[in-house]
């Protein structure tokens, strides 16, 4: 689905590890990525304010402490160069 880029940093106080507001069809939603380890996240560091990008995730998820829906970030694209894929879960489904 297609999202803007609305702020590089998550609301303050959040536990979410990395991740950007976006919006989505005009509704704004943390795009979360999990927990930052090493350089996976290196290229989503690059995205700024009103970036078009190409979200894909596996879930969207409400939480009492947060304003917004949070969606699970698994992929994203930008000017058509995935800038991340989320790695294959190991021994499972």
């Amino acid at each position: 689905m297609e999202a803007v880029v609305t702020s590089v940093s998550l609301p303050p106080g959040s536990r979410l590890g990395f991740g950007v507001m976006v919006r989505i069809n005009g509704d704004d939603y943390i795009l979360s990525f999990g927990l930052e380890k090493s350089n996976e996240f290196q290229q989503l560091h690059s995205l700024k304010v009103n970036d078009k990008i190409i979200i894909r995730g596996h879930s969207v998820s409400y939480a009492p402490r947060y304003s917004y829906p949070i969606v699970s970030g698994d992929y994203v694209e930008r000017d058509n160069k995935i800038i991340y894929k989320r790695a294959p879960r190991k021994g499972g489904c």
